[in-house]
């Protein structure tokens, strides 16, 4: 691994208002977004704690992410919505809302270029629209489950996108074509006696050479409604979309991963929610994860920062926990 994972330490928490559901950094490491269950947005300043809040939305905040240079940042709703705010301002008023999904949105994903912005939900669509003023590109159809997580590859040229029942679509970003699937099924369960499709891919992660594909979730799933699970993420090669990895989050019942990143320089970071929190880390090599760092609370998200040295967990009792990758001062 490029870093030691057992010098990991929680360097700060930033109290918010209400349990937090998405987290994301701006592209310049100076503020982390988080975004709750009361409707609201908080963004904090690293270093002072210095707090704005956003607020617009008429439900949850489902996801968040910001342009490359930092001046904007969006959000999506479980009320069908996308905002676009002014990032940098003290207080901040809309710039622009479309209506954008029937029902929840959960996932976001901005184009490495910064032109597109890809968003999907409950509807079942993945959506394309222009960055610059929030028109819709195209609409991306073929999933029959409700889509939890999207991400670019790191050419620009790829799209993937997660959905409930384990499916994985890889599109054209330049037609809107289907391309292939990658067969994600462990994530996923049909539980006949209470009738409930459970798990899908909860995360997705591109490495930063293009070559490997990671997917999070759950397995083990003997009792959905009882939130009786284990969290599992699998990691897949881009050149045949073949699975090479199943990485267990063994002992953690009640689990699920919320979140994958990998790190720049190759290791894969997981953020495990359930009674309690944990990041797990793993290496190129191994099934097993190197460490596990715990977390108080549940944590339901995570985001790596732009210098690969920090990572932001959300956290049901409305923190963000920032952790440090680098040796702790003496």
């Amino acid at each position: 691994m490029p870093f030691d994972p057992k010098q990991a330490y929680v360097v700060s928490d930033l109290a918010g208002a209400a349990p937090l559901t998405c987290v994301c950094y701006g592209p310049k490491g100076t503020y982390v977004f988080g975004g709750s269950e009361d409707r609201t947005i908080t963004r904090w300043e690293i270093g002072t704690d210095k707090k704005a809040v956003f607020k617009g939305h008429n439900s949850w905040i489902g996801a968040l992410t910001t342009t490359p240079d930092g001046e904007t940042l969006i959000s999506a709703g479980y009320d069908d919505t996308l905002i676009w705010w002014p990032a940098l301002t003290a207080t901040s008023e809309p710039l622009r809302k479309v209506k954008a999904h029937e029902g929840w949105i959960r996932a976001l994903v901005i184009s490495p270029d910064g032109k597109l912005l890809a968003s999907g939900g409950n509807d079942r669509l993945v959506k394309l629209w222009n960055v610059a003023d929030g028109t819709l590109v195209r609409e991306l159809k073929g999933h029959e489950g409700d889509i939890y997580s999207l991400t670019f590859h790191p050419n620009g040229q790829a799209l993937l996108s997660g959905d409930l029942l384990g499916q994985i679509q890889q599109w054209d970003v330049a037609t809107g074509k289907a391309q292939r699937r990658f067969e994600a099924a462990p994530l996923h369960i049909y539980e006949g006696g209470q009738a409930v499709h459970y798990g899908g891919v909860r995360a997705l992660s591109v490495s930063a050479d293009g070559r490997t594909v990671a997917a999070g979730g759950l397995h083990k799933a003997t009792n959905p409604l009882g939130n009786v699970q284990e969290p599992l993420a699998l990691r897949f090669q881009w050149e045949d979309a073949k699975l090479a990895r199943s990485h267990v989050g063994e002992g953690l019942t009640n689990h699920t991963l919320w979140g994958l990143r990998f790190h720049p320089e190759g290791a894969l970071i997981g953020c495990i929610g359930g009674g309690s929190a944990h990041l797990l880390f793993w290496g190129t090599e191994a099934d097993k994860p190197a460490h596990k760092l715990d977390l108080p609370d549940t944590a339901r998200a995570m985001a790596l920062h732009p210098n690969g040295l920090q990572i932001a967990t959300a956290h049901h009792d409305g923190k963000v926990r920032l952790v440090s990758l680098t040796p702790k001062p003496a």
